[in-house]
């Protein structure tokens, strides 16, 4: 029986957790996925970056924090209430699916690079914050030397 995925009152569903075969994992508070409830055109965009990504390394994207059930406010986030916004963890050399910062050796730029210009192709990404400044298109926000952060229109 297909399985269908919770939905807030907003209509937004939460992303997929641990889907089989999915070239992305989950992470983010609180835990279990309580915290990504997405607007429908943010999982679009997830899923369409993620199916690119898979087809150029094997490396699984992790997907963290987007917003809680029915844009209830974060304690840590002044943000991630519309369902627009999602952080999104650096790739690492060692393909491990953990969290790393822009100055660890085992952050890997170029990768990284090349999943935020992915996330540019598509029209409706209105900003990157993300503290790395020899990646272009990028802004610079405090507390963002770990992930990068995506808000669509």
């Amino acid at each position: 029986m297909l399985e269908l995925q919770p939905m807030d009152r907003r209509g937004y569903f939460n992303l997929p957790q641990r889907p089989e075969g999915a070239g992305y994992y989950t992470y983010g508070t609180p835990p279990n996925g309580a915290g990504q409830y997405a607007h429908p055109k943010l999982l679009s965009l997830l899923f369409l970056v993620e199916h690119q990504w898979q087809g150029i390394d094997s490396r699984k994207i992790g997907f963290g924090n987007i917003s809680l059930a029915d844009g209830t406010p974060y304690s840590e986030h002044k943000g991630h209430r519309s369902g627009k916004d999602v952080d999104v963890r650096l790739l690492r050399k060692d393909k491990m699916e953990s969290a790393v910062t822009r100055f660890d050796t085992y952050y890997d730029r170029d990768a990284t690079a090349q999943l935020i210009r992915i996330f540019f192709e598509f029209s409706f990404v209105q900003v990157i914050f993300f503290n790395d400044p020899t990646i272009p298109r990028i802004r610079p926000l405090i507390r963002h030397d770990d992930h990068f952060h995506v808000t669509i229109k």
